[in-house]
């Protein structure tokens, strides 16, 4: 497993890029949105990276953050979405845009992705949400622990985040660090994902 490549960017393709890392160059696939951000051909960068593997393919996917490559993680394991179109997604969609829509079941916001119909925005979100069930359950309080109610906004927006990954006691404690918790599902989403990300 690859979890990093560090070195230097030596070119910029359509939907790649190649990095040299000490004479080795490799050949690392990215969303547009993230070949958007990425430094001047010749300066150092470092990707996250996820090694994909199959029969007839061994391919490299990198992201400029953790938050896209669990996003790129959760959507291959939806039935029916490869690592290509997963890629595509990302070109199209913030993780924090993403999370949104699964815990508030907006067809209409994948639908808006290319390549994305009806069906294939159902299950997605049908798969992710069974998946959000299953990982990090809500562990119970330690004893003294004082348990707060937190709005309907504020447990959405954890949802979220428990979706691309985090646990529920860092999302926790970063949500104490929000000052204004009245605001939107998104905005306390991207508020979260600015302090986890830390």
């Amino acid at each position: 497993m690859i979890a990093y490549v560090k070195g230097t960017l030596e070119e910029v393709g359509n939907n790649f890029v190649i990095i040299d890392v000490q004479g080795i160059g490799y050949k690392v696939f990215m969303s547009d949105m993230s070949l958007q951000k990425i430094c001047e051909v010749g300066q150092t960068i470092k990707v996250h990276t996820y090694y994909y593997v199959r029969e007839d393919n061994i391919s490299l996917y990198g992201f400029l953050s953790n938050d896209e490559l669990k996003m790129f993680e959760l959507l291959l394991s939806v039935s029916g979405v490869g690592a290509k179109s997963a890629l595509a997604m990302l070109s199209h969609i913030h993780p924090s845009d993403f999370a949104f829509a699964i815990i508030s079941n907006d067809v209409g916001m994948l639908k808006k992705i290319p390549g994305i119909g009806p069906k294939t925005a159902q299950r997605i979100i049908l798969e992710l949400q069974d998946k959000l069930k299953n990982i990090d359950t809500i562990e119970k309080p330690e004893s003294g622990t004082v348990v707060t109610k937190h709005s309907e906004n504020v447990n959405e927006a954890m949802e979220a985040l428990q979706i691309l990954g985090y646990n529920r006691k860092e999302i926790e404690k970063a949500f104490d660090k929000i000052a204004n918790k009245d605001v939107s599902v998104e905005e306390l989403i991207k508020k979260g994902l600015t302090i986890l990300a830390k």
